[in-house]
C-alpha cells in the first residue's frame, strides 16, 4: 500500500431528484470572482489543516484545464466567503460524471449544514452542465463530510484498492452507523 493509502472514493449514481437548494439565512450563493483568489486559499487552508502555500489558488485552481469562475461556488456571510465547493470536471474522465471537489467551510461557519448546502449548490451546478453522475474522493478521518456526502446520496466505492472495504467499514463504525456496512460493502 505505500506510505500513503488512497484517498477514499465515492459516487452519486445519478444526479436525478436532488433536494431543492434552501440556503440558511443570512448567507447567499455566488461563483468564484477575480480577486476572490484569497478567499478559497483561506477557507480551504482552514478546512484540510494546512497552510496556504499548500493550497494557492492558481497553483491548485486556475491551472486546471477544468478551471472556470461557476464552478467554483461560494457560500457568503454578507459579503464575506465562508464556504466553497467546485462541481468539477476532468475532461480524461467520463464526460458525464462530474467531480465534488475542494469542499471546505471556516471553522466558526461550521455546525449549521452549509457543507451541505454548498455541496447540494455543486450538484445542481453539474445538472446544469448535462453531467448525469457524481464522484468525489475524501480521507478517512473527514468524519462529518463522509456523513454530508451520504446524506446526499453519495455511496463508498470499493473496487480499485483491496484496503477500501475494510477501511469503509472501521469508517461506519467510528461514525455510529455499523450497519451501513451491510448496505454498501456486500
Amino acid at each position: 500500500m505505500g506510505d500513503k493509502a488512497p484517498q477514499l472514493r465515492m459516487i452519486r449514481p445519478h444526479l436525478l431528484h436532488l433536494p431543492q437548494l434552501e440556503l440558511p439565512e443570512p448567507y447567499h450563493l455566488t461563483h468564484w470572482q477575480l480577486g476572490w483568489e484569497e478567499h478559497w486559499t483561506r477557507i480551504i487552508a482552514s478546512s484540510f489543516g494546512a497552510t496556504r502555500e499548500q493550497y494557492a489558488f492558481d497553483r491548485v485552481m486556475r491551472i486546471d484545464t477544468a478551471f472556470a469562475p461557476e464552478r467554483i461556488l461560494f457560500l457568503c456571510h454578507e459579503d464575506e466567503p465562508v464556504a466553497t465547493a467546485s462541481a468539477w470536471y476532468n475532461p480524461s474522465y467520463r464526460r458525464e460524471v462530474g467531480i465534488l471537489h475542494y469542499v471546505g467551510v471556516l471553522p466558526e461557519h461550521q455546525g449549521k449544514r452549509l457543507g451541505y448546502a454548498i455541496c447540494l449548490a455543486a450538484l445542481h451546478r453539474m445538472v446544469q452542465e448535462r453531467r448525469v453522475r457524481a464522484s468525489l474522493l475524501t480521507d478517512d478521518f473527514r468524519l462529518a463530510a463522509i456523513k454530508t456526502y451520504l446524506r446526499l446520496g453519495f455511496v463508498p466505492e470499493v473496487a480499485g484498492d483491496a484496503s477500501f472495504a475494510q477501511r469503509w467499514q472501521a469508517l461506519f463504525k467510528h461514525i455510529g452507523q455499523p450497519e451501513l456496512a451491510k448496505r454498501f460493502l456486500r
